[in-house]
């Protein structure tokens, strides 16, 4: 837009005589915009919460091997296992390097109803070990698809 104040230096022949141009700002479409997007926002804000309930144990992928893995298992009471002997978590990580040379991989197989605190420590005490982390799950049965499990 363009400012005309006076004649302009036109010697009196102006185009626009007596009108002057002003710009103004047009805050319609801003406004439509912010509407949208609190709209929007409004719409997808109850999608973000956290907390929600899980039940993750039973899937229906299975891998099968022959091969011995480091398996470390984790029982309800918290009792923890690698390959069926009972370990220190302390002496998790060696004992899993000494047992099984060149292992960049482990299998934590814990109770469903285990203790977090236990299942966090030991991804802890692997973690430290920089050693991968693989949860084993259970297969979905069918029967617990009738039951509605």
């Amino acid at each position: 837009m363009a400012f005309s104040i006076g004649n302009g230096g036109a010697g009196g022949r102006s185009r626009f005589r007596g009108t002057r141009t002003l710009a103004e700002i047009n805050i319609v479409p801003l406004v439509d915009v912010v509407m949208v997007l609190l709209v929007i926002f409004m719409l997808t804000a109850h999608v973000m919460e956290f907390g929600m309930e899980v039940d993750v144990p039973k899937v229906k992928q299975v891998k099968d091997t022959a091969q011995e893995l480091p398996v470390i298992t984790i029982t309800r009471s918290g009792g923890l296992y690698l390959n069926d002997q009972m370990i220190n978590i302390n002496d998790l990580g060696t004992q899993v390097r000494q047992k099984f040379h060149g292992a960049t991989s482990v299998y934590v197989r814990a109770d469903k109803d285990a203790i977090w605190d236990v299942i966090a420590q030991v991804v802890s005490a692997l973690s430290e070990e920089k050693l991968g982390i693989n949860m084993v799950t259970q297969p979905e049965d069918e029967a617990d698809k009738r039951k509605g499990r």
